[in-house]
C-alpha cells in the first residue's frame, strides 16, 4: 500500500493541472498526501481491525476533514447516514489496494474488495473498479507477468488495454469515473520499466493524477517487489504519525518489504 501511497502524493500538485510529460521533478515541496491516502489507510485498518470499513473510513476520514473528497463522500463522511449513494468514481478503485495484498486467494481478494467499495461505491461500474485494480495487485504479488494480468483483466472486466500511453495521452483528460480512469492507471503499469515508471506514465496523462498514480502505484509496487527507499523515505517523511502507523503495522503482517529485491 505505500505504493499506492506515494503515488498520491507525487501526484499531488498536478491534480486539476494536468501535465503531458513524463519529464517532471518526482519530489516536490508541494506534495502531499490527499483523500486517497486517508482512505486507503482506512481500509487497511478495518482490515487490520474487524473489517468494518464504514466505521474505519468515518473515523479516519473526520481526522482529515480538508484532503480534497468528494462532494457526495464528505457528505457521507459527516453524516450519521451508513448506507451507500451509488456512486461509480474512482474513489472506491484508489483506496483499495490492501484488499490485494492482505487476502491469498483470488475469490477473497475480489470479495474483499466489493465490500470495501460497495459501502459507498455501490454501484456496478465502482464495484468493477475497485475489484479490477485489487486483483491486478493480487496477480502482480503473486509472479503473474505482464502479459498475464492484462489477459486477466480485460477478460474479467471488458477494460480497453490495447491501448497504449501515447495512443491516451493526447486526447485524455480529467476523469473521475472508474470505467474512464482505472483501465488506464492499469495500462499505466503494464507500460512500465519500473515502479518509478508506472507513476510517471500515470501523472503524464493529464487526468486525475493523484489517483490514477495511486492505483498505478498499487499495482507495481506489487510487481516489481516493492517502493524504492528514496520513495518510501519520502512518503514517511510526509505522513502524519497515525496514517504511517497504520501502513508500517500493514505492512509488517501482510507482506515484509525490508527483504524484497527490485525487479
Amino acid at each position: 500500500m505505500i505504493g499506492a501511497i506515494a503515488g498520491d502524493i507525487i501526484g499531488s500538485i498536478y491534480e486539476g493541472r494536468g501535465i503531458k510529460t513524463k519529464d517532471f521533478p518526482l519530489f516536490n515541496p508541494r506534495c502531499r498526501f490527499t483523500d486517497d491516502t486517508v482512505l486507503t489507510a482506512a481500509v487497511a485498518d478495518a482490515i487490520l481491525k474487524d473489517g468494518d470499513y464504514v466505521s474505519s473510513l468515518k473515523d479516519i476520514g473526520r481526522r482529515y476533514p480538508d484532503c480534497g473528497y468528494g462532494g457526495s463522500f464528505i457528505q457521507w463522511l459527516f453524516s450519521d447516514e451508513t448506507g451507500p449513494y451509488n456512486s461509480w468514481g474512482n474513489g472506491s478503485a484508489m483506496r483499495v489496494s490492501p484488499a490485494g495484498f492482505a487476502f491469498s486467494t483470488r475469490e477473497t481478494v475480489l470479495e474483499a474488495a466489493k465490500k470495501t467499495a460497495e459501502v459507498t461505491h455501490n454501484h456496478h461500474e465502482g464495484i468493477k473498479g475497485a475489484q479490477a485494480v485489487a486483483l491486478a495487485v493480487f496477480l502482480a504479488r503473486s509472479g503473474r507477468s505482464k502479459d498475464d494480468i492484462k489477459i486477466d483483466i480485460q477478460h474479467n472486466f471488458q477494460y480497453d488495454l490495447e491501448r497504449t500511453i501515447n495512443d491516451i495521452r493526447p486526447d485524455y483528460s480529467f476523469d473521475v469515473s472508474c470505467q474512464g480512469s482505472v483501465p488506464e492507471s492499469i495500462i499505466a503499469f503494464l507500460e512500465s520499466s519500473s515502479f518509478e515508471d508506472a507513476l510517471r506514465n500515470a501523472v503524464s496523462l493529464g487526468g486525475d493524477s493523484d489517483t490514477m498514480a495511486c492505483m498505478a502505484g498499487s499495482i507495481a509496487e506489487a510487481y516489481y517487489g516493492g517502493v524504492p527507499k528514496e520513495i518510501s523515505s519520502f512518503v514517511k517523511g510526509i505522513l502524519p504519525d497515525d496514517l504511517w502507523q497504520i501502513t508500517e503495522d500493514f505492512c509488517r503482517k501482510y507482506y515484509d518489504l525490508s527483504i524484497k529485491t527490485l525487479r
